[in-house]
């Protein structure tokens, strides 16, 4: 007889990758503006630090996401000192590690719509006093709907399917740092091959309607996916 499947690592995860998608359009946005319109010679070195988690081990930037939150380490001494404790093993940590490793996910698409925007649109709102504010509000993102669902869908999508990062600042505590990737990888190592198969195929199932999303219809999305 089968187990009953724990569903909470589905709802645990959901809520990581809704709160780092909402934290990733409000700081990737600004990012990717700036990379968009700037001819600063310090360009290509900021693209490299956003675009670094895509080759980067998730393991090694968990260990030190894990070394510089704990006891021992600058981000730990200051959260300590503002009596919040240490992020490691907490859903703030996992927060702050899914972040930093899904912002490529969100700052390039948003950088590509940016940068394919046309930009007589924004001279005539200049010609008309708008201020670079009133701009971009009203013209830059309207125009740029497309790169912001693609942000938010791939990096929504992209933290569901963390595992090394997770694992090594949360741990595996359930209800609090088990996310859907770690139940998985649980159920494999105990042999528990009904369970695993019943999430990892709803992971595969959401990952094909994510894909769907993101590019369908192609036109869409063409300016604004991920690049290699």
């Amino acid at each position: 007889m089968t187990e009953s499947l724990d569903l909470s690592p589905v709802w645990l995860t959901l809520k990581l990758a809704a709160t780092t998608t909402l934290i990733l359009l409000l700081l990737g946005t600004p990012i990717a503006w700036w990379l968009a319109q700037t001819k600063s010679r310090f360009k290509a070195t900021i693209s490299a630090v956003v675009a670094l988690p895509l080759i980067l081990p998730p393991t090694v930037l968990g260990f030190y996401l894990l070394v510089l939150m704990g006891p021992n380490g600058g981000v730990g001494a200051i959260t300590s000192a503002l009596g919040l404790g240490y992020l490691p093993f907490t859903f703030f940590g996992l927060v702050i590690g899914s972040v930093l490793y899904s912002l490529p996910f969100v700052v390039q698409p948003l950088q590509n719509s940016f940068e394919a925007l046309d930009s007589r649109s924004l001279e005539v709102a200049a010609t008309l006093r708008a201020g670079p504010w009133d701009r971009f509000f009203s013209v830059v993102l309207p125009l740029s709907r497309p790169g912001f669902l693609t942000a938010a869908v791939l990096g929504f999508a992209h933290t569901v399917g963390e595992f090394g990062v997770v694992l090594m600042i949360g741990g595996n505590i359930p209800g609090e740092t088990r996310t859907l990737s770690v139940a998985i990888y649980d159920h494999v190592e105990a042999l528990e091959y009904t369970q695993a198969h019943w999430l990892a195929g709803g992971l595969i199932i959401f990952s094909f309607l994510t894909l769907l999303v993101v590019y369908f219809p192609p036109g869409r999305s063409a300016q604004s996916r991920v690049r290699p």
